[in-house]
Order: structure tokens, then C-alpha cells, then sequence
């Protein structure tokens, strides 16, 4: 399922924390998909409840809307991949089910993107050999796949694109990704108001990552704009040089990501920020540079850390955002 606050923007930390305890009251096995949605295996739960699918769906969303003020988008199907594509499918405040008897109809045009796992080089690749929908792929042999893509990735997109998922719903996993997000009061046309809000972004994403002993390997900026209908959204995302937390190399790659977007004058309502693949910064290698500047900056870090620590998140911050 997938979380939006009313009104448009992404639930804070605090208001997503509650909401997976507000599935915890449903099922135990809930698994955190930030920054906006989750996933919750209810086949223990329709007997108990006695609801079906949409009937547990649609108490889910009554009580997050009057509890949390969060519009639920609530997909339901027989398997996590499936429930994710679902749950893209349904609008918010609508439940879209799935039934195991349509999944072949339901994946038949969709692109081949639309599978998990299916990034755009390999999307290119398949379509290449004119495998441009899952119906195609569903129907390709599996040596052919294979020989595509490999012996592994080959039966894994056979078997995505026949509706086969042989993932789990795993309770309390670990985060993939962490995000935050920055709204402007009314619409800002200011570009340096957008780069300030990306800064903040970063230094707290990369203060929260080093806490945890994190690094990430590629980040993702969203720009919620002002258009003819309305608001719309943009997402890009780029990998980093190697993994990391240190705020220095975010804010670069997430500065580069957001002047891609060309945004001349945009009234930019809102912008967040979401650190990627994350893993141990034990396991993470680094490029020894050394370069005394990003030395320096490094140990500034440290002790920018310690500071916040001890005295609070907002007791250290760049002089562009203490300004």
C-alpha cells in the first residue's frame, strides 16, 4: 500500500512510524517499504476479522485517514510483486484487488518495466529483441530469457512475468531506502530557495545515515511543481561514485540531479529527497583521496555529529541554511 498525507506530500517519520503500527493491529507481518508504503501479508487475518481483501482494506484506510489524516492506495493480490503493481494501479483512497484468476490479463500489456527488477538497460535490452510487454516475455522460452540476460536473471523475469514471486513478506526488515521531504508555504520560484531545501535535505539524510552506521549508494529527487492541471511530480535518480554518508558528496550528486531537471521558473511547491541501497558502512569500501580539503571536511563531520548528538539536530548547519 502506499501512503499520501491530504492535501498531497509524503507522511513525516513520526506519522509513517504510526501507520505501520496501525497495520501491526491487523497482521504481524508487516514489512516497511519507505519513504510511503508498506507491505502486510493478511492471510492469517480475513478469518479473524471476517473480511475479505477489500473489506480489511477498506478499514485500514478509514482508520489511517481519521487517525493520521493519510489517503491509502491499496493494492491486494497474491504475492508481494503483484500487490506492489496493484497498489501502483489503485488511486488514492481506493482499493485495487487483484484476484490469482486474472494475474496473466492484468501483466499481459504492461511493459516490460513494470516488472520488479527490470531497470531501463535491461528494458532496452528486452525490447531490443522485441520483448516490450510482460505477455511477450511470459511467452518467450526460458533459454531464450537466459541467453538475453543470463541463466539467473533469465528465470527470475520468466518467472516475475508469469506472476510467479517466490518472495516473502519479512517483518521488521531492514530499510532499503530513507527519505525526508521539504514544503515551501506557497509556491517558491526562487531557485536558491530550492537548493537551500535540498541542502537541508541532505545534511539530514546524511546525519541520520551515519548514525546508523549507513551508506547509500544512489540517491533520488523529487520536484513537486505547479502546472496547467494542477501538481505534478518529477523523479530522477543517479548512483554515487562509491557508497556513502558523507553530506559533501549527497549534496553534489543531489545538486547535479535537480539542475537536470531544466526547471526554468518553476513554481516549485515542494522537494524531497530519498537515499537509496542502503547497506553497513562497515561493508562499504572508500577511495582514500587524499585530498586534505574533503580530510578536513571529514573530521568537521565528526565533530558536527557529536555536537548534534549531544546538544540537539539543529545545534550545527551550514552557513547557506543559518543565513
Amino acid at each position: 500500500m502506499r501512503f499520501r498525507r491530504i492535501g498531497g506530500g509524503l507522511p513525516d517519520s513520526a506519522g509513517y512510524e504510526g501507520l505501520l503500527a496501525l497495520l501491526g493491529a491487523f497482521t504481524p507481518v508487516v514489512e516497511a517499504a519507505p519513504p510511503d508504503g508498506a507491505l502486510a501479508d493478511i492471510g492469517g487475518s480475513l478469518r479473524y476479522f471476517g473480511q475479505d481483501a477489500a473489506g480489511l482494506a477498506s478499514v485500514i484506510r478509514v482508520r489511517a485517514l481519521a487517525l493520521h489524516g493519510v489517503d491509502c492506495a491499496i493494492g491486494a493480490a497474491p504475492n508481494p510483486m503483484l500487490a506492489r503493481m496493484a497498489a501502483r494501479r489503485a488511486a488514492p483512497g481506493t482499493t485495487f484487488v487483484l484476484p490469482a484468476r486474472e494475474v496473466a490479463g492484468f501483466l499481459e500489456h504492461r511493459p516490460a518495466a513494470a516488472l520488479d527488477g527490470v531497470g531501463a538497460a535491461t528494458a532496452r535490452t528486452l525490447c531490443g529483441y522485441g520483448l516490450d510487454s510482460v505477455g511477450r516475455i511470459a511467452a518467450a522460452p526460458l533459454a531464450t530469457l537466459q541467453r538475453i540476460t543470463g541463466v539467473r536473471t533469465g528465470r527470475e523475469l520468466w518467472e516475475r512475468a508469469n506472476g510467479i514471486d517466490r518472495t516473502r513478506v519479512v517483518p521488521n526488515a531492514a530499510a532499503r531506502s530513507i527519505a525526508a521531504e521539504r514544503s515551501f508555504p506557497r509556491d517558491e520560484l526562487d531557485p536558491e530557495q530550492h537548493r537551500r531545501a535540498l541542502l537541508s535535505l541532505t545534511e539530514e539524510l546524511g546525519a541520520r545515515l551515519r548514525g546508523d552506521g549507513q551508506v547509500c549508494r544512489s540517491l533520488a529527487v523529487s520536484v513537486r511543481y505547479a502546472d496547467r492541471t494542477g501538481y505534478s511530480t518529477l523523479t530522477r535518480g543517479r548512483t554515487l561514485r562509491e557508497p556513502t554518508a558523507h553530506s559533501a558528496d549527497l549534496t553534489a550528486l543531489a545538486y547535479r540531479i535537480l539542475d537536470s531537471f531544466g526547471l526554468q521558473r518553476a513554481r516549485v511547491r515542494g522537494v524531497a529527497l530519498r537515499a537509496e541501497g542502503l547497506t553497513d558502512a562497515e561493508r562499504a569500501s572508500h577511495q582514500l583521496t587524499f585530498d586534505p580539503v574533503d580530510e578536513r571536511a571529514r573530521r568537521i563531520e565528526e565533530v558536527s555529529d557529536e555536537l548534534r548528538a549531544r546538544f540537539g539536530p539543529q545545534a550545527v548547519k551550514p552557513g547557506r541554511l543559518a543565513a
